[in-house]
């Protein structure tokens, strides 16, 4: 379990224009000065789970920056599915450099946020120096067809198909935002203790039961860190969030190039060895893909892997960024 980190920075409040949803406004932190980083978050979660990552990229000498996205947080949550597109969610990105006066950034996602930061360096590659993937990697979306495969068509069993219908997965999560937490940010397990202990079905979805889900890893967070998650998702639920995978068949049919045009830019792959919902296998295409990849699996690790592991995150990224992308002062 990780300490609590003290000097996450104060937000302050960015407003973007979405000419289709109107004004959304992005709750934004940031540390540091130099070439711009921007982090986006997955789900469920926030820009308070880069805090171990923000500190150590401005240290470095760049401007580290992360948003509660579109949907969480205190950032705007527009009512309307299709105003969670990953067209609208690369957009953000852009219109957040925009708004903030910077020409480039490199892209750094985990998770859903993977999808978005890649997703920025295909539609927007004039405004990437670099992209970095998290556990996600580059690589097409599942539609909910090829989901529904791996359940034998049984939605319940299958998280992102029970996402699907509105209010569903809302009406039996939101009033356990707190157990969301705690049944969930745990660290990795080897996959075959979890083949060992399941009775035979494949359930790929913890949400529905979570009153009796059974958990192998051990807490990844502290108690005060599953307080702000808690909070702040008791406040505010998770239709924001569930509502980008409500848009996954649409992105395919909008953006069907997502994991199949070749990325001629600096990419960083990292991989959590035992993360269950995005395995290292995922990536193994990635270099016909992406022309100047570098790739680096984390051992022991779980999906959340930059608040299990966030020092071997820091050091892979941090080095990476200096390689790559020199501050002013050389450092």
């Amino acid at each position: 379990m990780q300490p609590p980190i003290s000097r996450f920075p104060d937000p302050h409040r960015v407003e973007l224009t979405d000419p289709s949803f109107g004004p959304i406004h992005l709750s934004v932190h940031e540390e540091g000065t130099g070439p711009a980083v921007v982090f986006c978050h997955g789900f469920p979660e926030l820009a308070y789970s880069w805090r171990h990552q923000l500190p150590a990229v401005a240290s470095a000498g760049f401007r580290a920056i992360a948003a509660d996205q579109r949907g969480y947080g205190a950032s705007t949550a527009p009512d309307p599915i299709d105003a969670y597109g990953l067209t609208q969610l690369t957009d953000d990105v852009v219109r957040l450099l925009d708004a903030l006066d910077i020409e480039k950034a490199v892209v750094v996602g985990h998770d859903w946020g993977g999808f978005v930061a890649w997703g920025t360096a295909v539609r927007s590659p004039e405004r990437c120096l670099g992209v970095v993937g998290v556990c996600t990697p580059y690589i097409p979306f599942p539609g909910t067809e090829f989901l529904s495969t791996l359940v034998d068509g049984d939605v319940e069993r299958q998280y992102i198909l029970w996402f699907q219908e509105p209010g569903v997965a809302e009406g039996v999560i939101d009033p356990r935002a707190r157990l969301v937490f705690e049944k969930l940010m745990v660290g990795g397990v080897d996959p075959a203790t979890v083949r060992a202990s399941a009775d035979g079905r494949r359930d790929m979805n913890p949400f529905r039961d979570l009153d009796g889900l059974v958990t192998h890893g051990e807490p990844i967070t502290d108690v005060e860190s599953i307080d702000h998650y808690a909070a702040v998702f008791e406040r505010t639920g998770f239709r924001g969030g569930i509502n980008w995978y409500r848009n996954i068949d649409a992105n395919i049919r909008a953006l069907p190039e997502i994991g199949s045009e070749v990325l001629d830019l600096p990419a960083l792959m990292i991989c959590a060895e035992w993360d269950p919902a995005l395995p290292p296998a995922l990536a193994a295409g990635m270099p016909n893909v992406c022309t100047d990849l570098e790739m680096h699996t984390i051992a022991g690790a779980g999906h959340w892997v930059q608040q299990e592991y966030p020092d071997e995150v820091n050091a892979l990224l941090v080095d990476w960024l200096r390689r790559r992308f020199r501050t002013a002062t050389g450092s």
